[in-house]
């Protein structure tokens, strides 16, 4: 009798087993209690593993520079194709802590700068840098700019001929990265106010971008990291559209929690001086945690016949470059530069034939994001960008483009990736318990099956007992 029941007892539980691990799975119940848990917790708090990482970004970060050695300058100055020998990398360490940190609104949000200080690396570097690399004068290029069409523009021609000042030079790789005095940018001083020192990144290390203020998540988890304002503004005012001078998204430390494939991450950039937004690629593992690729579209930097929305990018109003560049001379002082992706990636193709040694391809050229869905935390990101200088002929001037790739790439280090990969394994366990409960449930049913089958079964004879064969 009582082995009876416990027969029975087994099939009744194997059903309320089987109906509430498959009631569960449908209504990933424990999927969005997780989700819930995680949004919850990933807000922008004293004490919280959220803002420990917001605060000291665990992952390394490394600039590297490459540059376009200008191989033919006469020959560019008669009119032929330039052509450049791709020298490099030169790479960095950057360290890029949140300082001056405090909260506003309740806890709602926070403002905090966002200082940069960058160490050469000349283990993860090839060359020093000492090394010496003809380019484009870029302080010549904008003092010719700035003088078109006004009353010194003779002057200017005047001075830059006698001290054999060109649009081409050669610089110390240092000082073109971290700043020189120019000597043009020193005579003219007087006619253009202009700081007589230049360098890509010139007053850029160990300098923050501006003061931002970020929501905390702690209103809605979609507005974790995101910036609301920068520098005092919601908005920018270099373009010519309510759209293009939106600032949107994060600053691409860091991303919302609970990331779908289908949605878009918005990040802005103030190199870029624009906000872009990447889309769903690929699913991809780093260092055991999984992870979403997103990738920014072609579309991001085509021009208003491919994408309308880009209207407002062409500056002057109407004054439209081709697909895939970005004239950011509006926020650079005047200073003529032109924003791609290296060698070209994803623009025209006639950007790619007018340089001899442009070779894109995607693995290389493009910009990567690998986020945690779950954490929203970064996993790796390559950021590659390249500067160009715009050149044009003038009537006072001797004329003549070109251009110097920068590669920023972080992955997520061993220490947060095992922290993390601790949360993603215990949510996936979690995750999993109505699978769990179905397989305690099949389980049982099997017992169950096999018990009533042997109960089913006739109980032996006397005879039917007895050996086959007796001694």
């Amino acid at each position: 009798m009582l082995r009876s029941c416990c027969v029975y007892g087994a099939g009744v539980l194997c059903v309320l087993l089987l109906i509430a691990g498959i009631a569960m799975a449908l209504t990933q119940v424990f999927q969005k209690l997780i989700n819930n848990t995680i949004k919850e917790q990933v807000v922008l708090e004293n004490g919280t593993e959220a803002f420990s990482v917001f605060q000291n970004p665990p992952p390394p970060v490394y600039m590297q520079f490459y540059f376009f050695n200008l191989t033919n300058p006469a020959e560019v100055l008669d009119g032929d194709k330039p052509f450049v020998l791709q020298i490099g990398p030169y790479t960095y360490r950057s360290y890029r802590p949140k300082e001056e940190v405090k909260f506003l609104d309740n806890g709602t949000r926070v403002e905090a700068v966002n200082p940069k200080t960058y160490v050469f690396e000349p283990n993860m570097s090839r060359g020093s840098e000492d090394d010496i690399v003809r380019t484009v004068n870029i302080p010549a290029v904008t003092v010719m700019e700035k003088a078109k069409g006004r009353w010194f523009e003779s002057f200017v021609s005047a001075l830059m001929k006698s001290n054999n000042i060109g649009v081409f030079g050669t610089f110390r790789v240092g000082d073109l990265l971290w700043g020189y005095e120019d000597p043009l940018l020193k005579l003219i001083k007087k006619l253009i106010t202009m700081d007589d020192h230049f360098g890509l990144f010139y007053k850029k290390n160990g300098t923050d971008d501006g003061d931002y203020i970020f929501f905390t998540g702690k209103q809605n988890y979609q507005d974790f990291a995101r910036i609301d304002k920068w520098n005092g503004q919601s908005t920018l005012n270099w373009w010519s559209t309510e759209g293009c001078n939106r600032i949107n998204g994060t600053d691409g430390a860091s991303f919302h929690p609970v990331i779908t494939k289908t949605e878009k991450l918005y990040i802005f950039s103030s190199d870029l001086c624009r906000s872009i937004y990447a889309q769903y690629e690929s699913d991809v593992s780093v260092r055991g945690v999984p992870g979403f690729r997103f990738v920014p579209p072609s579309e991001v930097f085509a021009n208003l016949t491919i994408n309308p929305d880009n209207a407002g990018f062409c500056v002057p109003a109407g004054n439209c470059l081709g697909s895939g560049l970005l004239n950011v001379s509006v926020c650079q002082e005047g200073a003529p530069i032109i924003m791609s992706s290296p060698h070209f990636y994803q623009a025209d193709d006639r950007f790619v034939q007018d340089v001899f040694g442009m070779n894109p391809n995607k693995e290389e050229h493009e910009t990567v994001i690998d986020v945690n869905p779950l954490t929203g935390m970064l996993l790796r990101g390559a950021k590659r960008v390249q500067v160009n200088v715009y050149l044009r002929k003038y009537e006072s001037f001797l004329s003549s483009k070109r251009v110097h790739p920068v590669f920023q790439s972080v992955v997520i280090d061993e220490e947060s990736s095992k922290k993390l990969y601790a949360v993603v394994t215990e949510a996936n366990v979690i995750v999993n318990i109505p699978f769990i409960v179905i397989s305690v449930g099949i389980l049982l049913g099997v017992i169950f099956i096999v018990f009533m089958c042997r109960q089913q079964m006739p109980p032996s004879t006397e005879a039917e007992r007895q050996p086959l064969l007796s001694s």
